[in-house]
This record gives structure tokens, C-alpha cells and sequence, in this order.
């Protein structure tokens, strides 16, 4: 019987399911956000969490524990030098679970993992809305419309380059058939 067993094996045996969580974590913590499936975000979180709560601590030791489950010392370093500061007035809790729905191709439930303290890029896209647009000086939009303008001339002068070499292409094609 499994009682009081929670580790959710994910139909791997154990060597296999750290190393799958172990490379889950490291995603999470180089890219700040990770989607997966449902059952893969709930059996992350805990270590996740209890890897901020050794990033908070930030001692030889924790970094070597770090270290030990990670097993890339350039993501450890992320994580104690960038992820687990944010996370330091924040007693717990340090990751969100926000539900997808189902892939196509299976059924399987999917969700994002996320650090809570972390900005997403979501929250970047929120605040280039139209309000926020409309608070920016006039200047501003301006120089922005300058900038599109110089953006589109470069892209007209391959147009005609490629004109000019199909004109080239068919006067080699009628010489070779004559």
C-alpha cells in the first residue's frame, strides 16, 4: 500500500523521473516559464520551491545541494544570483500552476509553471496596450513612425534586385533554347 506516499511517478521508475525533473527545473528556472503537462507542473513544484528556499539561503552548502539536483552550475548560478532574490520577503509559494486545457495530439492536460515574483512576458505585452500607447508624448510616436519609415525603404531595393535577376534568368533561358 502507498500510504502517505505522494510522489507522483509519472510512469518512470526513480531514476528516470529525478532526471526528468531535474532537467524541468532547470528550464524553469533559465526561462522563468515552462509549459508542460498538468501532472509534470504539480510533481515541479515542490522542488522548485524547495530550490528558491535553498537560493534564499544562499550558503556553500545550499549551493552544492543546488548543484547536486540541477547539475549545471551555470542555471545554479541563475538561481541564486537572480530568481531566488526576487523571492526573498515571500515566505512560500513561489510558483503558479495556470491550467491550458488538453493538447490535440492526446488529451493530456496542459499548463504553464511559472515564478510568481518573476516578470513574464505576458506582463511586457500588457503594458505596450493601446492605453499605455496613449500616454506616451507625441514625440515619441514620431520617432517611431520615422523609425517604420526608414525600416520599409531597405526592403523595396531586393524587390527590384530580384526583378532584375528573373529578366536575367529568362534572357539565359531563350539563348540556351536558340
Amino acid at each position: 500500500m502507498r500510504h502517505r506516499n505522494k510522489t507522483a511517478k509519472l510512469q518512470r521508475n526513480a531514476t528516470q523521473r529525478r532526471a526528468l525533473l531535474s532537467s524541468l527545473a532547470c528550464s524553469l528556472i533559465e526561462h522563468g516559464r515552462i509549459r508542460t503537462t498538468l501532472a509534470k507542473a504539480k510533481a515541479l513544484r515542490p522542488l522548485a520551491e524547495k530550490l528558491i528556499t535553498l537560493g534564499k539561503r544562499g550558503d556553500l552548502h545550499a549551493r552544492r545541494q543546488a548543484v547536486a539536483f540541477l547539475r549545471h552550475k551555470d542555471v545554479v548560478k541563475k538561481l541564486f544570483e537572480e530568481v531566488a532574490p526576487l523571492s526573498k520577503d515571500r515566505p512560500g509559494g513561489y510558483c503558479r500552476i495556470t491550467k491550458l486545457g488538453a493538447r490535440m495530439t492526446d488529451s493530456a492536460q496542459m499548463a504553464y509553471i511559472e515564478w510568481v515574483d518573476l516578470p513574464s512576458e505576458d506582463e511586457d505585452a500588457v503594458a505596450e496596450t493601446p492605453a499605455a500607447a496613449a500616454e506616451k508624448p507625441e514625440a515619441a510616436k514620431e520617432e517611431v513612425k520615422e523609425e517604420t519609415v526608414e525600416a520599409e525603404a531597405p526592403e523595396e531595393a531586393p524587390v527590384a534586385e530580384a526583378e532584375e535577376v528573373t529578366e536575367e534568368e529568362e534572357t539565359r533561358k531563350e539563348e540556351a533554347k536558340a
